[in-house]
Order: C-alpha cells, then structure tokens, then sequence
C-alpha cells in the first residue's frame, strides 16, 4: 500500500489516522466564526481544517444562482453563493491563524481559478470534492497544480467505473481515496464501510473516510476498516443557520472523535497472538491445568 506524506507527516498503512474538521461553509460566511472553528479543531487535536473555495459564477449557472431562496444574504441563491465565499484577504487571515495555531488547511476546489487560488499559499494537500469527480478538465488542473503534494479524492455519489476514470487521470501517485456517503446527514444505513477494504484493494491508496452523519460510531469503525484519514464537519452548534450544520460535530463530539480513534488505534495490536504479562497472573490463578 502506498504511503503519502500531508505536510510531512505520513498517512497510510500503519501510521496514525489523518484527522480533519472539515469548517467548509460552516463559517457563514463570518471569518471570526471560521477563526473560533480554527480554535475548536486545534484544541480537539486535529491534524488539519479544510474550506471549500468556488468562483460562483463559474460553478452555477445565471439561472441557479436566479433561483428564489430566501437567506441571511438576500432573496436569491445568488446571494447565498456569493455570501459564503470567502476572497483572497480571508484566506490571508485563515493562514495565519493556523499558522499561529500550529495546524495545517486546505480546501476542496470546485473550479481551476480556485485552485489557482489556494495554490498560492502553499497548502500540503488538495481534496477533490465527490460533486468534482467527473470534472476532468478540473481533476488534470488540480494534479499540475498540485505537483508532488498528495490529493484527496472523495467517492461519495460515484459509480465505481467513475471512479476507476477519475483515478486514471489524476494517476495513483500522491493520491489518496475518502469513501463518503454524499447525504447531508447521512442515515447509518447508507454509509456502507464495507467499501472501505474494497477501494483499498481495488486502488492500492491510501483510503480514507469522508462522514456526513450525526455521531461519532461509525467514523470510529472506518478507522478499524483500514481508514488513513477521517473527515468531519464541524460546528459550533448544529442549530445554527446553515445546510451543513446538522451534518456536523459540536466542539465535544469533536473532542470526543480524535479521543476515540486514538484509542482504537492504540487497541489495533500486531496481529500475533500472545499471552501478555499482566495475564500471566490471571491465567495461574483461573486454570486448573
């Protein structure tokens, strides 16, 4: 299995599980907001935060951006669009609170300007969204741009011959899979981590898990299937106006993720098995032969 390296610290096979908060829109728009997610992610003990950057009217047609919707920002989906977006002097921001913070970001790109864009300030890795997984012309962009850094590629809403395509133009190299469930929240019954071991065999990567529903059980599972990177939204209240806010974790259910993966981890072994010492005593005690 292939091994890649996410501003130097290694993910695969054997190495400690990638954990990420993914702030995406969660921010409202509100770079103190998205600063206090920083925070939250930083102090659960997150290896990384992730955004989502779009030039609107590239990615949505006149007619859905036209679209009647009504939000904090205006009456149209337009207005919600172009609300959310952060510019240039909010990333500017962004990176130096993680830098301050000691935490790595990135972002999910949906269009080649951001890609552009995020590629100036030097991020360890791409993430390409489920929603881009046919985009090729984005996917050969994004695999210029990112050059040896690795990229993330999210399954959700995907055929498996889509994704044996899309992984023939970005190439295995530096490449990482996330299983996901693209559902907002997703229901149990639809995760489906038995494709987990199935992605990795199929592609020879790194795969992660991308999670989209309420609790904390099954990203924690994923991890026991094999997962190398684990993603979840973050919020900090999920009653908060927002369409992803209910998919996400609170500050706690954060907190109490990264406790739990690293807990699996240390509870994974070597495989062999063994009499270890503290049962020795056990054993004489309880055995009559």
């Amino acid at each position: 299995m292939k091994e890649v390296k996410i501003g130097g610290i290694p993910v695969g096979d054997g190495q400690s599980c990638f954990v990420v908060a993914e702030i995406g829109i969660n921010h409202n728009g509100d770079i103190e907001l998205a600063k206090k997610l920083i925070d939250v992610a930083e102090a659960a003990g997150c290896n990384a935060v992730k955004f989502q950057k779009r030039t609107v009217d590239v990615v949505y047609t006149p007619e859905e951006l036209a679209k009647p919707r009504e939000n904090p920002f205006g009456p149209t989906n337009g207005d919600l669009k172009y609300g959310l977006e952060f510019g240039q002097e909010d990333y500017e921001e962004i990176d130096r609170c993680c830098k301050e913070h000691g935490i790595a970001w990135f972002a999910s790109c949906w269009d080649e300007a951001s890609v552009d864009m995020i590629n100036a300030f030097d991020v360890p890795c791409y993430k390409i969204a489920s929603a881009s997984l046919t985009d090729d012309g984005l996917l050969r962009h994004t695999r210029r741009s990112a050059g040896h850094r690795p990229m993330i590629l999210s399954v959700g809403m995907s055929t498996i011959e889509q994704i044996d395509h899309a992984v023939e133009v970005l190439g295995t190299e530096n490449l990482v899979i996330t299983h996901a469930c693209s559902t907002y929240p997703a229901y149990y019954e639809e995760l489906n981590l038995k494709v987990i071991p199935v992605l990795r065999q199929r592609y020879g990567v790194p795969v992660g898990y991308s999670g989209h529903e309420t609790g904390l059980a099954s990203s924690v599972a994923a991890v026991a299937m094999g997962a190398c990177i684990v993603e979840r939204h973050v919020s900090l209240d999920r009653s908060m106006w927002g369409t992803d806010q209910a998919a996400s974790l609170e500050p706690s259910g954060l907190t109490r993720l990264v406790r739990d993966i690293r807990l699996v981890e240390k509870s994974m072994g070597d495989g062999v098995k063994r009499v270890i010492e503290r049962e020795v005593p056990i054993m004489n005690k309880l055995r009559r032969k």
